[in-house]
């Protein structure tokens, strides 16, 4: 590869290890070479291959984002903004996400979407949750991105009949062998060529899955040295679901059985026991996931959309629990992401006080690191991965500069960026994806999003139409 030097950055968010932490450091010199950074400070005194004129650019590490569902979430857009499920604490996951299905064409266009608005909005690592199909690993990969492949497995689905009772049809036997084709995948995608591919345990919600399903998939993740993810505390549906099976909070039932550790990432962790909607006795679940070093990845937006919201995202960080990003809707802009995240969070505390910046960059760069079991990402050091993101400090909305990281999350987001580097190699320039033909994935996915109209009065216990379930803002008139 060649070696590139970025010459002369106004501003770099760079890792100070004495500190332990991230710091700004003010026109600086960054030497890549063989996907690493080989050099970060003053004057490097080599030439490189390619030379890029850094004095009006902020030079972040990239972002991480641990929570997204690319093949699925972008056909959404327009259906499941404001939905309404007053039987399940209006939360969309069992009435709406069980109807509005998508194809494989649709997949891929759904993922390139996806993937383009992750890309330019500074993520240069995803982990991509996913149920398999062919090609998706190969979609993943022509992206450009590092990627971490997660494909889901669990022994049963959901369903209703009335929209207030949840139901589950189990398949123990399709469980195992989805888990079965879960590590021949990982296998795959940590041998792609790309180098950029590798994998995750993700057995998909905890109320779907058997504890002896869960178990084998931590004991494996453990055994690899994966990361492992499932869905829990998302629903207050599935908070007395878990209690009802089981006499404890989902958090307690998992450290019951064993699956709460170091590679744990719990996806949402909204309703522990100390939420106010559950009025629970205890308070015993935030600690339970400090003291056994699980991470929380946080997804504001999907939740905000339904009136729900986590309690609070500063009371975690100040618990000492592990904390990441995640983008588990549209719009996969994950500077906006950020931005909700703190908003949100100190509307529900009441105080500003509540949650910092500083809180929320940490847990979009190396608190995601760390729940991906890393070091060599999140940050900018001699010897950690080459993937850097651009951002352009002359932009109208960065003005005034004074300082960059807010001006980025609280005005600009991708607006401002500018040019994204994966180990190394470009893959956003001018603040366009270069891997990923963006407009025509969005007209493929459009027609998608007709296809998966067309079959929801067939999925839906009512019978109902996707206009009858997501009406119009407006009607239309006739002409």
């Amino acid at each position: 590869m060649a070696t590139t030097v970025f010459r002369r950055a106004a501003w770099v968010v760079a890792w100070d290890e004495a500190r332990g932490g991230h710091v700004y450091r003010r026109d600086l010199d960054v030497m890549v070479r063989d996907r690493e950074i080989a050099f970060l400070g003053k004057n490097c005194p080599e030439t490189g291959d390619v030379e890029i004129d850094c004095s009006q650019r902020l030079l972040l590490p990239g972002l991480i984002n641990i929570h997204t569902h690319p093949s699925s979430e972008p056909l959404r857009k327009g259906i499941t903004d404001e939905t309404r499920s007053p039987g399940f604490w209006h939360s969309s996951l069992y009435e709406f996400l069980t109807v509005f299905n998508n194809d494989r064409e649709g997949s891929v266009a759904a993922m390139r979407v996806a993937l383009a608005e992750l890309l330019m909005s500074g993520v240069t690592t995803v982990v991509d949750i996913s149920p398999p199909f062919d090609g998706w690993i190969d979609t993943l990969a022509e992206s450009g991105i590092r990627a971490v492949a997660a494909p889901m497995f669990r022994d049963a689905r959901w369903f209703t009949r009335n929209g207030h009772m949840l139901e589950y049809e189990w398949d123990v036997k399709g469980g195992r062998e989805a888990f079965d084709r879960a590590r021949r995948l990982i296998d795959l995608a940590a041998q792609h060529p790309s180098g950029r591919l590798s994998g995750m345990m993700m057995p998909s919600q905890i109320d779907t899955c058997t504890p002896e399903l869960i178990r084998d998939a931590h004991d494996y993740a453990v055994e690899r040295r994966l990361p492992l993810q499932i869905h829990a505390s998302q629903s207050v549906t599935e908070f007395h679901e878990m209690v009802r099976r089981h006499g404890k909070t989902p958090i307690g039932w998992l450290h019951s059985i064993g699956a709460l550790g170091r590679n744990t990432i719990i996806g949402h962790g909204i309703f522990l026991d100390h939420h106010p909607w559950l009025h629970w006795p205890t308070h015993g679940d935030m600690p339970l996931l400090r003291d056994t070093g699980a991470t929380v990845a946080h997804c504001p937006t999907v939740f905000m959309r339904r009136g729900i919201a986590m309690n609070t995202f500063g009371a975690y960080a100040r618990q000492g629990i592990n904390l990441g990003i995640g983008t588990d809707t549209y719009p996969h802009n994950f500077l906006e992401e950020m931005r909700s995240a703190f908003t949100i969070s100190r509307a529900v505390a009441g105080t500003v006080d509540d949650v910092t910046t500083l809180d929320i960059f940490n847990a979009a760069t190396v608190g995601g690191a760390r729940a991906l079991l890393r070091d060599d990402i999140g940050r900018l050091k001699v010897g950690a991965k080459a993937d850097l993101v651009l951002v352009d400090i002359k932009h109208p909305s960065m003005m005034p500069m004074r300082e960059p990281i807010r001006s980025l999350l609280y005005v600009a987001a991708d607006r401002a960026v500018r040019d994204v580097f994966v180990g190394g190699e470009q893959v956003v320039a001018d603040g366009r994806a270069l891997n990923i033909d963006y407009a025509a994935a969005s007209e493929a996915l459009e027609e998608a999003q007709k296809r998966s109209m067309a079959d929801v009065p067939k999925l839906d216990w009512a019978g109902r139409t996707a206009d009858e379930l997501a009406p119009m803002v407006l009607p239309i008139a006739n002409s």
